[in-house]
């Protein structure tokens, strides 16, 4: 497992290039959310999945809490299974208007997916995500928003990602999706959950996507701690 870690470490840089765009002043908050495309997610799940997201971005409340903050949103989307199948959907960007929020949807709308085969390597998934947030722009807090339906199988852990990858200023917060695993649940709460305020939502099937990932982002985006406990030392194991 070591073994694996090191190379990931090392190769990481190399899946994706984050372009050096422009970013308006005060970046409140960075965004990225990770969905899982892991091959547990059939094609009719990944459809409530994606369109559940595109419908809770359009949510008028959603885009509200956008867009009233002290400062903008940056957010970017990326699909993740396999240990080195994470695949970005869309890009960081600046949030400051609808029309933003509108390219967002569109480029996560017309993205194919990415992978359909692979297992469920969540320690890499997050190792991925930390770089994008590592590489992405200056916020006043960095956030990655998981979504996933069951626990991680292959490759290393997410308490070894939290060890190893730059997550000391990064909060995870988990939506696990019920009705597969029978410790999906706990194990987001055990495992995935991590860094100041972090909590985890839950959608009942992928048929409760979009409204769990609304409830997620207005939390999200609002800085919500509800009796939160910080979560920052590595898991043992």
């Amino acid at each position: 497992m070591r073994r694996w870690l090191s190379a990931f470490v090392c190769t990481v840089t190399a899946w994706f290039w984050v372009p050096a765009h422009a970013q308006p002043e005060h970046c409140r908050l960075a965004l990225l959310l990770a969905l899982d495309v892991s091959s547990s997610v059939d094609a009719e799940e990944y459809i409530l999945q994606r369109d559940g997201l595109a419908a809770a971005l359009s949510d008028p409340a959603i885009r509200s809490a956008i867009l009233e903050g002290n400062g903008h949103v940056s957010l970017a989307i990326y699909e993740w299974s396999g240990r080195r199948q994470s695949a970005m959907v869309s890009n960081w960007t600046a949030l400051t208007d609808n029309a933003a929020i509108d390219s967002v949807i569109k480029n996560l709308m017309s993205a194919p997916r990415s992978h359909t085969r692979f297992p469920t390597a969540m320690g890499y998934a997050l190792g991925y995500g930390a770089m994008l947030l590592a590489r992405g722009p200056e916020c006043d807090r960095q956030v990655i928003d998981l979504s996933g339906d069951g626990e991680n199988n292959d490759g290393f852990p997410p308490h070894l990602a939290y060890k190893n990858f730059p997550f000391s200023n990064v909060t995870v917060n988990g939506l696990a999706v019920l009705g597969g695993s029978d410790d999906v649940l706990d194990y987001f709460h055990r495992e995935v959950r991590f860094g100041f305020g972090a909590f985890v939502e839950t959608s009942e099937g992928y048929q409760g996507y979009r409204e769990a990932m609304t409830r997620k982002l207005f939390r999200e985006l609002n800085d919500m701690i509800l009796g939160a406990n910080p979560i920052q030392d590595p898991r043992p194991g």
